[in-house]
């Protein structure tokens, strides 16, 4: 599933290129993971493309007319693709939503398995929709990041996973800013010194400032507007190299399930937290 520098890579890509264009129609294949496929139809053709922004793993696409502003709010699942297309070009299999632009070309939503979400936003009920969401790891200050663990008793990774308490972040890149703080997956926020979690806030700043100068992970499905595939998956330090040695001590990675997830980790330089042992 893309993550924040795949969606950020996305959003800035269609900002470049969209920001002013005119929706001219839409048209609908399978509508199953549209939210009103009635209202897409009725409120997009006519709209003028303001700006592309990231929310978390959410595109918005902020859309105004005459007498409105609102915006379409686009999540990609699994296997979505949201491509800028020539309009002559050969539509690919599993494309469910074609936006005819005023320039002549097509912004178009291919998705295989149909685990994405797109709908209508109104401009007041962003909050509502969206407000429930975390802070943005780039825009959240160190103090404040402290602040989000120190006094949490749950697993780091499930924190980090944690959509209510940091938006944006999935398992490729909790897995590789853990390896880069040397703190294991299992540990408990709360027995994280401040030193630690000031580390773990250093390591997720720069793998995520990192992968988005690379344009993403492309592990599956994800390429950018432009149809292209992103390039940070070959500096992955962990995630999807078990059995394989560390770039730091040699020791073999190990994979674990935490919190429910597949995480990969290596055991020496990551210390997993001792057990405490229950008085006979």
């Amino acid at each position: 599933m893309p993550e924040l520098p795949e969606v950020e890579t996305i959003a800035r890509g269609l900002r470049a290129t969209l920001s002013g264009r005119r929706i001219v129609s839409v048209r609908l294949g399978k509508t199953d993971f549209l939210d009103d496929p009635a209202a897409v139809e009725r409120q997009v053709p006519g709209a003028r493309i303001v700006t592309v922004r990231r929310y978390g793993k959410f595109l918005l696409l902020d859309l105004e007319t005459v007498d409105r502003a609102f915006s379409l709010l686009v999540h990609l699942g699994m296997t979505g693709r949201l491509v800028i297309s020539g309009a002559r070009a050969p539509i690919p299999r599993h494309t469910h939503v074609r936006f005819a632009l005023d320039d002549g070309r097509e912004l178009r939503y291919t998705d295989v398995r149909r685990f994405g979400r797109m709908g209508i936003l109104a401009d007041d009920a962003e909050e509502s929709r969206l407000g429930s969401l975390g802070m943005d790891p780039l825009e959240t200050p160190e103090r404040e990041f402290l602040a989000l663990f120190e006094h949490r008793r749950a697993q780091i990774k499930a924190l980090l996973l944690d959509q209510t308490v940091l938006r944006g972040i999935g398992n490729i890149y909790a897995d590789e800013s853990l390896w880069r703080a040397r703190i294991h997956p299992r540990r408990l926020g709360a027995n994280l010194t401040p030193q630690e979690i000031g580390r773990l806030y250093r390591a997720m700043r720069k793998v995520l400032e990192e992968a988005i100068e690379a344009r993403g992970s492309s592990i599956a499905d994800y390429v950018d507007a432009d149809g292209n595939l992103g390039g940070f998956q070959r500096r992955h330090r962990v995630y999807q190299r078990q059995g394989q040695k560390c770039f730091r001590c040699g020791a073999r990675i190990r994979r674990a399930m935490v919190a429910g997830r597949s995480s990969h980790f290596c055991p020496q330089c990551q210390r997993a937290p001792r057990l405490r042992r229950k008085p006979s």
